[in-house]
């Protein structure tokens, strides 16, 4: 029992080193014209990205939303019972984080795995990254 208290502070405490490094040396953000700004801003209203403030692969997708300059919502899964976490399971399918959940009409996509979330993103909103 002390051992997983132990292991928990411990995890708890690089997690949150990891993410105070990770602000404290953000990345640029894109900048755009108001008009490209605001399409996006309304692209982004129908997702929502499923994480724990700690994660490194989290800070990892945060790092990238904050590049891409997206008004992404987090929705934080890691307290047990919450309501986010809840709804991470019953509607994705599993607890796993980062999960960027992405709504198009009836239909809403689970994105599981930092990378591929990471992809999707910059396809999605990295206008240097597409194809002309």
């Amino acid at each position: 029992m002390i051992k997983a208290i132990l292991l928990k502070i411990f995890r708890e405490g690089v997690g949150g080193l990891m993410a105070l490094v990770s602000f404290l040396t953000s990345p640029r953000k894109i900048k755009r014209s108001q008009e490209a700004q605001n399409t996006i801003n309304e692209q982004v209203k129908s997702m929502s990205m499923y994480q724990y403030f700690a994660c490194p692969f989290c800070i990892k997708t945060r790092r990238t939303v904050h590049r891409l300059n997206i008004p992404l919502e987090y929705r934080d899964a890691q307290v047990r019972g919450g309501e986010h976490r809840n709804t991470l399971e019953k509607e994705g399918g599993k607890i796993k984080v980062p999960c960027l959940r992405i709504d198009e009409g009836d239909k809403t996509t689970w994105l599981y795995e930092s990378n591929a979330i990471v992809e999707y993103l910059n396809q999605q909103f990295n206008s240097t990254s597409k194809a002309s």
